[in-house]
């Protein structure tokens, strides 16, 4: 399948680190080197052949996908990708179909109203912070809730991510995630955390990636890039 064989080349070059955006090997050998351009070469063809340019940032597509290949327990081959680098106003919330290498969702999403304005830049583990939580999570099951059918998610990352349950950080509808909330208030409106879609697409896209597909949400913040092990 196409995720082991990525695993595959990902364990092989554990050694990997990552500085700011990019990648890089600590004093590599000729063999390391040679590993690491097989690698980033995998990686930019199927970024272009899923469509990805000029949709979703390339560094921010291998950061997410490099930690998909690391996930152990997951149940379908689809990742979402959640680019909170991007503004609000932007479709920043994307569902990749792996297996078919075909973009099936690009929407918008809101971000917790403690995390920023129309760009979110602070990010929380913590609870009651009303911030959006970064990194990887594994979708789990649905409910009726306070804020219709919301989905579950199982935060993977201790210290980072790891209180999305006991935070109620869910994703689910909301009218304040529509762009057209967006049209008058130049951002669109905040949760308390949640990852919230506009109304008209969420049930389709929760139905699509719920139970045990892995969501990867970014952010402009380098202490997550230091303290993940899954990048």
């Amino acid at each position: 399948m196409l995720g082991k064989k990525y695993l595959m080349l990902a364990l092989i070059l554990g050694s990997i680190s990552t500085a700011s955006f990019g990648f890089t090997l600590k004093n590599p050998t000729k063999a390391e080197k040679k590993m690491e351009m097989s690698l980033e070469n995998s990686e930019e063809k199927l970024y272009n052949e899923i469509g990805l340019k000029g949709k979703l940032n390339y560094e921010v597509f291998k950061i997410a996908l490099r930690g998909y290949n690391k996930i152990e327990g997951r149940k379908k081959e689809l990742l979402t990708i959640i680019d909170y680098s991007k503004p609000s106003t932007e479709k920043r919330f994307f569902v990749i179909d792996m297996e078919k290498k075909e973009l099936l969702v690009q929407t918008h999403v809101s971000h917790g109203k403690n995390s920023g304005g129309n760009i979110a830049t602070s990010f929380s583990n913590k609870m009651s912070s009303n911030k959006s939580s970064l990194g990887f999570f594994l979708t789990e099951n649905t409910y009726m809730g306070g804020n219709g059918y919301s989905l579950v998610l199982n935060g993977l990352e201790k210290g980072i991510n790891d209180k999305a349950k006991e935070r109620y950080i869910v994703i689910h509808g909301a009218d304040y995630a529509n762009p057209r909330f967006a049209q008058s208030r130049g951002r669109l409106g905040r949760s308390l955390g949640c990852p919230a879609l506009p109304r008209d697409i969420s049930k389709k896209t929760i139905d699509m990636i719920k139970n045990g597909s892995v969501i990867f949400t970014y952010g402009n913040d380098s202490t997550y890039l230091e303290k993940s092990n899954y990048v």
